[in-house]
């Protein structure tokens, strides 16, 4: 059934009790995905509220539209960097956002999607469907170029052997397809590597951000869904690694720091008061059930922030 294979929402019960619905809110889900998240949240919405689910990938757009059928939402093709605008064209201010990040499983298990080292199909990566492609990028990126990439969006230590493999190859033929990528980053790391685990996961990361511009696209929509709330409203964000979370972690340290005189003045002079408190002081993760239930979900962490 589409609802249980599209794709599995992590940390459901949390995410709801971080977001506190109020059965007549207006609630905006920024990456809906399948329509799971949307779908628990919209069934609370039973006195008058609604709820706006997005997403850019025309897919997951079509599975949302039928699992929140009948409920008090609006699903709405676009990038989540334009929530703030669809929020203003409807006259509304949000009580709670959400945004699940990353990947969503349906993307990772259609091969065709090019999202995936374990099945061969087209190198694509494209969330949205349109724009330029993984292969786009491998190429015609310099080996410079491919392997900053690699490095600063992946963390892969084997960057420039990786981006040589790649250059080297592509002078023969271009690399036009997942598995072909995957054999080129098995040639560029050492054996050790290659015989403790598969060595692609990181490269894939790098090129799949790179391609949907993610963390770009993360720090203005922080930045949009923040000012879209109501005071007392929430804003929910899950994370699937370490340069998403940065990024969130610290936006939400500025949001709720006070005073930032510099620390040799003897009293605050800039009377710059906290925009937030957090919901938890440390992110939540997933439970060890849910952890067994779903795997995806190992790497997820779960910050919340209230608007003050």
């Amino acid at each position: 059934m589409a609802e249980q294979v599209y794709h599995v929402a992590v940390m459901p019960d949390e995410v709801i009790s971080d977001l506190a619905i109020r059965p007549d809110g207006i609630y905006l889900d920024g990456t809906a995905g399948g329509g799971n998240h949307s779908r628990l949240i919209a069934e609370r919405l039973t006195e008058g509220g609604k709820l706006y689910a997005l997403d850019q990938d025309p897919d997951a757009v079509a599975e949302a539209g039928k699992r929140l059928a009948g409920l008090p939402a609006e699903v709405i093709r676009t990038n989540f960097t334009e929530l703030g605008n669809v929020l203003a064209e409807h006259g509304e201010q949000a009580d709670g956002i959400l945004l699940d990040l990353g990947v969503s499983s349906h993307e990772l298990d259609e091969g065709s999607r090019g999202f995936s080292y374990h099945q061969d199909a087209p190198l694509d990566m494209r969330m949205s469907q349109s724009g330029r492609t993984a292969a786009d990028l491998v190429n015609t990126l310099s080996a410079a170029e491919l392997s900053d990439i690699l490095f600063r969006y992946g963390e892969e230590k084997y960057a420039r052997q990786i981006a040589a493999q790649i250059v080297a190859a592509r002078e023969v033929k271009p690399v036009e397809t997942t598995l072909e990528l995957a054999e080129l980053i098995k040639k560029g790391v050492p054996a050790k590597v290659r015989r403790d685990k598969n060595p692609c996961k990181k490269s894939f990361q790098a090129l799949r951000i790179a391609v949907n511009d993610e963390l770009n696209c993360l720090s203005i929509a922080l930045e949009a869904a923040f000012s879209s709330l109501k005071p007392g409203g929430r804003l929910v964000i899950l994370t699937f690694h370490s340069l998403e979370d940065r990024i969130v972690k610290q936006a939400f340290a500025k949001w709720c720091t006070g005073c930032i005189c510099p620390p040799e003045f003897p009293v605050c002079v800039c009377g710059h008061q906290p925009e937030g408190r957090l919901v938890h002081k440390k992110p939540l993760t997933a439970s060890p059930e849910e952890l067994q239930r779903n795997p995806r979900s190992h790497s997820a962490k779960l910050r919340s922030i209230e608007k003050l």
